[in-house]
């Protein structure tokens, strides 16, 4: 049984939540349209566009993912988008201005989906052919180590874009707060990864056996 349907969220539950979830994020758009916010206007439309890919790979490509994945993605891409926006009661600063573990939050949410991608294509990967051998202590460290790759790229993309904005006069989309900051980053990202080392193998499995299906499928073809 996965945690989100023991604290009471069924399927059609967590399908709601999903749409709700998208539509909160269409009103941030608007908004951020509406105060000409480059950073909320593309936090929130990438982040949109994020939680619509599930539908296209199942559209264009038969995949499915489960209800409890799409939520899982919606959910960090909402928490990141949000978290852009100026609030009344934050003395109109950003929950990532405000807030200390905003951002922290988000990271290690984003790094369980970056690893839950890695966890999925490997295992796809070691099911499909003999010539790839993950045994589970290995699989755990290549997650982390892709992880925390992905983030180094994730915080260098950050420093570049804030030291061109800066150049250009421009508001930055990513903000880069210091070595300190990017030090815990890291840190939170790895978290994210253990968690999905972890726990996310009951979850992944059905992904991952979609995409060795789909590899056979183009093998038995050639």
């Amino acid at each position: 049984m996965s945690v989100v349907t023991r604290i009471g969220l069924t399927p059609r539950r967590q399908g709601q939540l999903v749409r709700v979830l998208q539509a909160v994020m269409v009103g941030i758009l608007l908004l951020g349209i509406w105060q000409f916010n480059m950073g909320v206007i593309m936090n929130a439309a990438v982040g949109l566009g994020v939680t619509f890919l599930p539908a296209v790979l199942e559209r264009n490509f038969n995949f499915t993912l489960s209800v409890g994945i799409v939520l899982w993605i919606t959910l960090a891409m909402f928490l990141h988008a949000f978290g852009t926006v100026p609030l009344p009661f934050l003395d109109f600063l950003s929950p990532y201005s405000a807030t200390w573990w905003w951002d922290h939050m988000t990271h290690a949410l984003s790094s369980s989906l970056v690893a839950a991608v890695a966890y999925a294509i490997v295992r796809a990967l070691d099911e499909h052919t003999e010539f790839i051998a993950m045994p589970p202590k290995f699989l755990f460290a290549f997650m982390l180590l892709f992880v925390l790759a992905f983030g180094a790229i994730w915080e260098l993309l950050e420093f570049y874009i804030s030291v061109v904005s800066g150049l250009l006069g421009a508001d930055t989309i990513l903000t880069q707060y210091g070595l300190e900051d990017t030090i815990l980053d890291l840190f939170y990202n790895s978290l994210g990864g253990v968690l999905v080392a972890i726990f996310g193998a009951a979850s992944l499995s059905p992904v991952a056996e979609q995409l060795r299906d789909r590899l056979d499928e183009r093998s038995a073809e050639r």
